[in-house]
């Protein structure tokens, strides 16, 4: 994707014109203009000066964005210089106009006094004010040359309406001028009073207003993302040669070690090599909390250091950086067509070639009807100036520019804005288990000590012989007894018992650590510990048990735990009328267990990645569906929902295929999304309603429709003052975005759709499946079943593969026969032990 600054457009007819004249270059695949940015963004294999040729031949100006940026330099967002120049123009011109006025309606209209040279003298009176008028239209001459430079190139745009407006008021006072110059006495007089000179200018001056008031206010737009940038430093204490010192932030290179003491912004993104603190991450991520780090810990561009001194590597420098990344992202996103704004450009292309018929049309029916030439003429020109294809124009794009740094700040990613536009009408979002509703990476849940036993001491035994395993279990007790400052003790002889558990020796004494069947073989266990065991596994935890010699010390079990704020998620996804499925390859025990604790309305356990996104494809026909997930087997239903929302701690690939990126990997982000899209298209709603209402009714009272029937007309110096306010008001209502919180809770008025029946492996009709059943000794737990399922559906084309750690035993299911020996090598390779297929 390229992306071009545009030079020269006036409203959404340039950026129609534009749009359609570089859609028609030979390798353009896709193009779109924004006209709030002057940007625009092009996709396909056309080289930049064909492009730039086709937008010039259209009667504008284009150049390629950022050609000579160095790729170290971090992404900026430069504010475009627009209202200064307009401020100089328009002072300039209301003072001329002050005087012009004076002369044409408050010495002419009032009696106001004038110099004695021009009491008696008409002819004088209107030469001053052809001067000022003229010296008016020479200082507000870029709306002559873009108008007719639109004419020419048969894309008439607003300069257009208001050039030919002001013209023609000019040339008609010209006109009576030299009528004035041969009558005489009470002649003079009247035609003096039918000049139009100040209508003329007061029609620029008002239209130079309305572009400042317009510019200013789209200078807003991106404020959300100008404060993201203004708190990235611009330097960094960098360590090189053993030495610290102070480099622009442009030098940092990947690699170099840089300082952040107390109070410092965090220059570049790194890794923590040495320190301890508390980094604030609320520019990025909206999460007010700090975020304790230490050594191996991830830090981001543009968060604030608060309490320790961190030395950090740099990761990713310049335009690579977390917060670039989110800025171009979203500035990207602004220059993206929604779905909705497909109406008001096909108005907008068409919008000015038809105002100019309605004024010629208007002024012919006004003569026809008896009407005085001026009469007639100043009907016309009020056509001309009232109408305003800006405000169509700007209508979508301001709101979703709004909506989008609304979202960056509130740490909600759109990539587009159709995403935006879509999500807030989703009807079911469908989410993955593990890194989405759960934390992904197993937690000691419950510690339950034997009769005599402290947990101290449960855990301390637990923790000396489990940290010299590898399995993910084991990284949760070691974990645990680290966090209650538990100190272990050397193990000697540890062994690894396949399918079994652990032993080693503590203090002399043999330990044994394992699944409940592999410690009653040791020891006695009671009744009530293995009625726990079995409650714990029937919650989806993997209860391990511990001995020493030939006394039971305990159990401790351990969970992929569910995330602090997911039944939070839940509740307000259900409150806005959204419907909650889950969709997991983990077992349906676990599965359940975790569905039921968070309010999930249904779960789909045992699935593939190609499984999800049937899934997905098949809750489609009952509503709009979202997918959200985190993981590399999340991609395909990603791609397939209509709304796809990736986990900001997820893989790259999941990141990419989603069309939303929860960038603080809060799952309550997700109902905050669908709540600022519906606001922003609620938005979008009350401009385009704006836009069009006001033409709808603004042209016919400029036409003089109301006239014969009311009395009411429109003098084209109100009507240049009514277009010039439409646009500041459709830019000010999308202004408003900045005040809406998308966290605040709001119950939804909209019903929740209907899920599909319920159904367990269901295949297609008419498909022939076979099931291969094999016994796989060592898996102890449910992170064992989930390793060996990996393993398989990585290496081979399957549709389902079911494990079991208590029965032993996996099941695949595929459309054809299986290749055992292959199979076998793969779980092997997991670290497993197959025995052979069950017949």
């Amino acid at each position: 994707m390229e992306r071009y600054d545009v030079g020269g457009m006036s409203c959404a007819a340039c950026s129609a014109r534009v749009e359609k004249a570089v859609g028609g270059v030979e390798g353009v695949a896709s193009c779109s203009v924004s006209l709030l940015t002057n940007s625009m963004t092009v996709e396909g294999s056309a080289s930049p000066d064909a492009i730039i040729r086709a937008v010039e031949q259209a009667g504008y100006t284009a150049s390629p964005q950022n050609a000579a940026k160095s790729k170290n330099q971090p992404v900026r967002l430069e504010k475009p210089n627009e209202v200064k120049p307009l401020l100089q123009r328009f002072f300039i011109s209301l003072s001329l106009l002050l005087v012009l006025m004076y002369f044409s309606m408050g010495h002419v209209m009032w009696g106001f006094p004038l110099p004695a040279f021009f009491t008696h003298n008409p002819v004088a009176v209107a030469l001053v004010q052809l001067l000022l008028c003229t010296a008016v239209m020479i200082i507000n001459k870029r709306f002559f040359i873009s108008g007719f430079r639109g004419l020419l190139h048969r894309a008439p745009n607003m300069d257009t309406l208001v050039s030919l407006g002001s013209a023609a008021s000019y040339a008609w006072s010209v006109y009576e001028l030299f009528m004035m110059t041969a009558a005489q006495g009470e002649a003079q007089a009247h035609l003096l009073h039918g000049l139009y000179f100040e209508s003329a200018a007061m029609i620029l001056v008002l239209i130079t207003l309305g572009k400042i008031l317009e510019a200013h206010s789209k200078g807003k737009t991106t404020d959300a993302l100008r404060s993201l940038m203004d708190l990235s430093p611009k330097t960094a204490v960098v360590e090189r040669n053993g030495k610290e010192s102070e480099v622009p932030i442009e030098d940092v290179r990947i690699g170099d070690i840089f300082l952040l003491k107390p109070g410092m912004s965090v220059p570049v993104d790194g890794v923590v090599l040495e320190g301890e603190s508390a980094v604030d991450e609320s520019m990025l991520t909206g999460e007010s909390l700090p975020v304790e780090k230490a050594a191996d810990a991830q830090v981001y561009s543009a968060t604030m250091n608060q309490s320790g001194f961190l030395k950090c590597r740099a990761t990713r420098v310049g335009e690579d950086t977390t917060l670039s990344q989110i800025i171009r992202t979203v500035y990207e996103a602004s220059a993206t067509k929604a779905p909705i704004a497909r109406i008001a450009d096909r108005v907008s292309g068409i919008f000015v070639p038809v105002v100019m018929g309605i004024a010629l049309v208007t002024l012919i029916v006004w003569l026809l009807t008896g009407a005085a030439f001026p009469y007639a003429l100043e009907r016309g020109i009020s056509v001309l100036v009232i109408s305003c294809p800006c405000a169509l124009g700007l209508a979508t794009p301001v709101s979703i520019m709004v909506g989008n740094g609304v979202g960056a700040k509130a740490g909600i990613l759109f990539k587009n804005a159709e995403a935006l536009e879509t999500a807030g009408k989703t009807q079911i979002i469908a989410l993955d288990k593990t890194g989405t509703v759960t934390k992904g990476a197993p937690q000691v849940t419950d510690i339950f000590p034997a009769e005599g036993v402290s947990e101290g001491e449960l855990l301390q035994t637990a923790c000396s012989i489990e940290r010299l395993s590898s399995h993910p279990l084991a990284a949760a007790v070691t974990a645990c007894a680290q966090e209650k400052g538990i100190v272990p003790v050397d193990c000697a002889d540890f062994r690894s018992l396949s399918g079994h558990g652990l032993s080693g020796r503590i203090g002399g004494e043999v330990v044994y650590a394992g699944s409940a069947a592999f410690i009653r073989s040791k020891v006695r266990i009671s009744p009530q510990l293995a009625a726990k065991a079995d409650r714990y596994a029937d919650e989806g935890k993997t209860p391990m048990l511990f001995a020493r010699g030939d006394a039971l010390l305990g159990m401790i079990a351990a969970a992929d735990t569910v995330k602090e704020d997911s039944r939070q998620a839940v509740e307000e996804l259900t409150e806005l009328g959204v419907r909650t499925v889950m969709i997991t390859g983990d077992n349906a025990r676990t599965a359940n267990a975790v569905g039921k604790s968070v309010g999930i309305d249904r779960v789909y356990a045992g699935v593939l990645p190609t499984g999800k996104s049937k899934i997905i494809t098949a809750l489609k026909r009952y509503g709009k569906t979202a997918m959200a997930g985190d993981g590399i087997n999340d991609a395909p239903a990603l791609t397939a929902a209509d709304t796809g929302i990736a986990i900001g701690s997820g893989t790259d690939i999941a990141i990419d295929a989603a069309d939303i990126v929860l960038t603080g990997s809060r799952l309550r982000d997700l109902a905050a999304a669908i709540r600022l899209s519906r606001q922003t298209l609620r938005n979008i709603h009350q401009n385009l309603f704006w836009a069009f209402i006001y033409n709808i009714i603004g042209i016919p009272l400029a036409a003089g429709v109301w006239i014969p029937i009311l009395g009411i007309s429109l003098n084209p110096m109100f009507g240049a003052a009514a277009m010039s306010l439409s646009s500041f008001c459709v830019v000010s209502n999308a202004l408003r975005l900045n005040l809406f919180d998308p966290h605040k809770r709001r119950l939804s008025k909209k019903a929740a759709v209907e899920l599909p029946p319920a159904a367990e492996n269901d295949t297609e009709e008419g498909e022939t499946t076979m099931k291969t059943v094999i016994n796989v000794e060592g898996m102890m737990c449910p992170m064992c079943e989930k390793h060996v399922k990996e393993a398989i559906e990585k290496n081979f084309a399957v549709e389902s593969v079911t494990a079991s750690h208590e029965a032993k035993k996996v099941e695949i299911t595929s459309a054809e026969a299986v290749d055992y020996e292959k199979v076998a090598a793969v779980i092997k390779e997991a670290g497993y032990e197959p025995k052979g297929v069950v017949s």
